[in-house]
């Protein structure tokens, strides 16, 4: 971690990577639903103008048409908003997708509730737990733009199919320019004796302010990024679970089948006798709309909800968590 306050978007990295990848001769063509703004494909586009391809507001034919390339010898990288690619192509991810084992790489956008005022619709709070029922396809999700510019690297030089959950907006950099991302690692945002905190995507940021708040009061916390959740070292979750004997995820997205529930599964397959606190939004509920960071203000999943998390589980509050 370098401690650097810079901001990037993670699709810079990525479309960067994209771009290289092409350079070096990788027959790689992008596929758009009506979402190059979204995409930020923008200078991809301008370089590899027939490596572009939009199919409209059509996503199962996105896929369709994905896995024909792959099947053709071409990779191909699908880019759109994550809530309409996971739902609405379902059957598609399935079958020709998974099931086939065809490679393509699913760049999910605008993840958890980037679209804030828009909705249910389009909220994508129940895309990990989805792909988890899907088999054969890896599972990632980025905490900054330097490991999203890793992640989407070694998605091209991986076989098969890989979804990559995406944030929309400029997050810090906690990452140094020389992370090397490793598939199926944890990595370590924060060493901490106290609680272990493990962030999924942008949480990360979030988790690690509220880490260095509770310092300040005497607690102190690990944050561990889990940005590769299918594979995933089970048994290090588990060890750095029993090292603090107090555990919290935080996510932003439903506490469904999603990070918190990756980690009760591997806590409780161990018969792990710990303490665990699952931040995210409530199973069965759609996300009241609204600004985004009000958003996560109201459901605990901000800085001061992370902090008060911690705190609890540290027997340093006694004020109870709020559970929406």
């Amino acid at each position: 971690m370098n401690g650097t306050a810079a901001l990037r978007d993670m699709r810079e990295a990525v479309v960067q990577e994209l771009t290289e990848a092409s350079d070096r001769g990788l027959p790689l063509v992008v596929l758009v639903s009506d979402s190059t703004t979204t995409s930020a494909i923008g200078p991809f586009r301008a370089r590899y103008p027939q490596r572009l391809v939009n199919v409209g507001i059509a996503e199962q034919n996105l896929l369709g048409i994905a896995a024909g390339l792959s099947l053709g010898g071409i990779t191909g990288v699908t880019a759109n908003a994550a809530c309409f690619l996971v739902a609405r192509s379902c059957e598609q991810l399935k079958t020709d997708i998974c099931y086939s084992a065809t490679n393509v790489k699913l760049l999910g956008l605008n993840a958890g509730v980037a679209y804030g005022p828009l909705a249910g619709t389009h909220h994508a709070i129940d895309d990990v737990s989805i792909m988890r029922g899907m088999g054969t396809i890896r599972i990632f999700a980025p905490a900054d733009a330097v490991e999203a510019g890793q992640i989407m690297r070694h998605a091209l030089c991986t076989p098969g199919p890989v979804y990559i959950r995406l944030d929309s907006t400029a997050l810090p950099l906690f990452h140094a320019p020389d992370y090397q991302f490793v598939e199926g690692a944890l990595d370590l945002a924060a060493e901490g004796s106290e609680v272990t905190v493990f962030a999924l995507g942008p949480m990360v940021a979030e988790a690690l302010e509220a880490r260095t708040r509770a310092r300040e009061q005497g607690v102190d916390a690990a944050v561990v990024n889990v940005s590769s959740l299918r594979p995933v070292d089970a048994e290090e979750i588990a060890r750095r679970a029993a090292a603090t004997g107090r555990v919290l995820t935080v996510e932003e997205h439903s506490r469904h089948g999603g990070l918190g529930s990756l980690v009760a599964e591997i806590l409780a397959d161990r018969g792990l006798a710990v303490r665990l606190v699952r931040l995210g939004f409530p199973e069965g509920q759609f996300v009241t709309p609204g600004p985004r960071a009000q958003i996560r203000r109201h459901y605990g999943i901000d800085q001061e909800g992370i902090l008060a998390a911690i705190l609890r589980l540290a027997d340093r509050a006694a004020v109870e968590l709020s559970r929406p």
